[in-house]
């Protein structure tokens, strides 16, 4: 049986590629608040909540009754972000957190169900993530992070890089899906130990924790995930949006 499970969205507004990003207007709500129906749409998440380091994105959570958590703009990273937001809600140690990330409106509800089922079904997971397969040209795109496995389902490496190495750039490859669950207590672990070599290197923040032997569970899912990274990605997902109203 699954112990209480909270999902926390991160909403930065800075961004590179697309300012503001949270507050974007999809079908006349902001962006994360088709995340937050996302997440309740899941039969496991009871509780969700958005965590912001922005006043506009605060003040639009609370005229939509979004439950969320002011945090700081220090932040390196969502996973401390979602860090500081749990530590303020007081959360017991064996909660489940789910990480969801602000840029995901077209989410499907069923991918956080995968997520979290090693939790009932693995003995001793308490880190889980989601993968998919991929095939050899997207493999080679240093945006999509790819993954290797080992036979028991944990990963054992993350990289912007082609692995498994092919030489002829054929095989079969794993693409990382942003979405994380932690149990309480490993996600304290993520601040305590602090960025790792292999982290910096890669500028994948997951790396933390295998450099620290803390294992991760993967769930492969047949759902796509479907980001939004630059403005001209919203018309595609109110498409998508739109079909799914049908």
């Amino acid at each position: 049986m699954l112990p209480r499970c909270v999902a926390i969205i991160p909403a930065r507004y800075a961004s590179s590629r697309f300012p503001g990003k949270p507050l974007a207007d999809i079908l006349g709500r902001p962006m994360f608040w088709h995340v937050y129906q996302r997440a309740l749409e899941c039969s496991s998440i009871r509780e969700a909540y958005l965590a912001t380091d922005h006043e506009r994105i605060y003040r639009s959570a609370v005229d939509l009754d979004v439950p969320v958590f002011m945090t700081s703009k220090a932040h390196e990273s969502g996973t401390d972000r979602i860090m500081e937001a749990a530590r303020k809600m007081d959360l017991d140690p064996e909660c489940i957190v789910v990480n969801i990330q602000g840029d995901e409106p077209a989410l499907e509800p069923g991918m956080l169900d995968q997520l979290l089922v090693p939790f009932v079904s693995a003995s001793q997971a308490n880190i889980t993530t989601l993968v998919r397969s991929i095939d050899s040209a997207t493999a080679e795109n240093p945006d999509v992070v790819k993954v290797v496995i080992s036979e028991t389902g944990r990963a054992l490496y993350f990289s912007r890089s082609l692995i498994p190495y092919s030489q002829d750039r054929q095989g079969s490859f794993l693409g990382h899906i942003g979405l994380y669950a932690y149990r309480m207590e490993y996600l304290k672990k993520f601040s305590s130990l602090g960025p790792s070599p292999l982290e910096k290197f890669e500028k994948l923040e997951q790396l933390r924790f295998l450099e620290a032997d803390i294992p991760i569970h993967v769930v492969q899912t047949e759902h796509v995930s479907h980001g939004v990274d630059r403005p001209e990605d919203i018309s595609r997902i109110v498409k998508m949006l739109k079909e799914r109203r049908k």
